[in-house]
């Protein structure tokens, strides 16, 4: 009836061989190697303060939106209702998203390597094709009601009386 410790952390750590979630380490990588090169104040020396921290503010926030993929698939995982993997979802594309407009501003406020901002680019597009495919694993019909209406199966009414 209830599982052993060891087949606990067996099935916990699971979500940590899946392509997606290696992927995000990819991406986490990635975005904090360029915000510590954005963060090299020598070699921005010659931007006006005002232009160094806004580039460095940019490369800050790619770098916390990188952070948020990997934690985020291990609670849709490990939480396996349907509205819980589509909120976490939703937050993970929204990172995704933010990720690739964060690029063309560290472009605009003069990031030097763009050769990282283009790797990065290419690495959330791959981890696009593998989200959008494992959104499709999510089973709808595994949830509870969602008083708040976004996450429930089709059918089924944010007023509907409780099951």
């Amino acid at each position: 009836m209830f599982e052993s410790d060891d087949e606990m952390d067996a099935n916990s750590d699971e979500f940590e061989k899946m392509p997606i979630y290696k992927k995000g380490w990819v991406i986490f990588d990635l975005a904090d190697k360029i915000a510590s090169l954005a963060n090299d104040e020598e070699e921005y020396a010659s931007l006006p303060e005002t232009e160094l921290g806004l580039l460095q503010h940019h490369a800050e926030q790619l770098r916390n939106d990188a952070m948020l993929i990997c934690p985020k698939i291990a609670g849709a995982e490990g939480g396996d209702l349907y509205a819980i993997r589509m909120e976490n979802a939703t937050i993970i594309r929204k990172a995704g998203r933010e990720i690739q407009t964060g690029c063309s501003g560290l472009e605009m406020w003069g990031f030097k390597h763009t050769e990282y901002l283009e790797l990065l680019r290419q690495e959330i597009e791959e981890f696009r094709i593998l989200f959008a495919e494992w959104v499709q694993t999510f089973d709808p019909w595994n949830y509870t009601l969602d008083r708040w209406g976004l996450f429930n199966p089709p059918g089924v009414n944010f007023d509907d009386p409780d099951l």
